[in-house]
């Protein structure tokens, strides 16, 4: 499945080494990571799933490819700025939403709008949108999650 993790442009160290674990794991299970395409979480998720061996996906908010990070497989520019946004979650199966801003934030929202499940690691609390949302505490436990949810 193709799995969209969404997070920060900019991020901590710690947060980097929890997003290049998404990325690992989603490769090693045999995912597809699409993401936003440019750093922070999506340089990390993008780096983890190439040190397995995976495929990624940039969805870019500019007019040129070469604007991805190193470890985007395939980059799709958009010249949509941030309304872009609406398709890193519509091109996923499922949402792995990590810490990040009002973008991720909007991400989550286009996610549940198209009906994606979204899982939490780090990331906003949105229950009192009425946005379902489940939060776990581990890479691992997020990949689980997804998998679960689609298989239903």
């Amino acid at each position: 499945m193709r799995v969209s993790v969404i997070g920060g442009g900019t991020i901590t160290d710690e947060q980097a080494t929890r997003a290049e674990a998404v990325g690992r794991e989603l490769a090693a299970r045999g995912h597809t990571v699409v993401c936003g395409g440019r750093g922070g979480t999506m340089e990390a998720v993008c780096r983890g799933a190439k040190h397995e061996g995976g495929t990624t996906i940039g969805i870019l908010p500019g007019e040129r490819p070469e604007a991805a990070n190193d470890s985007v497989d395939i980059p799709i520019a958009t010249g949509m700025g941030h309304a872009r946004n609406a398709l890193v979650p519509l091109n996923g199966d499922a949402v792995i939403a990590l810490t990040g801003g009002v973008g991720t934030l909007s991400e989550i929202g286009f996610a549940s709008i198209y009906d994606r499940p979204v899982v939490g690691l780090e990331t906003h609390d949105v229950s009192l949108l009425g946005i379902d949302l489940e939060t776990v505490e581990t890479p691992e436990a997020a990949v689980d999650a997804v998998e679960s949810a689609l298989d239903t």
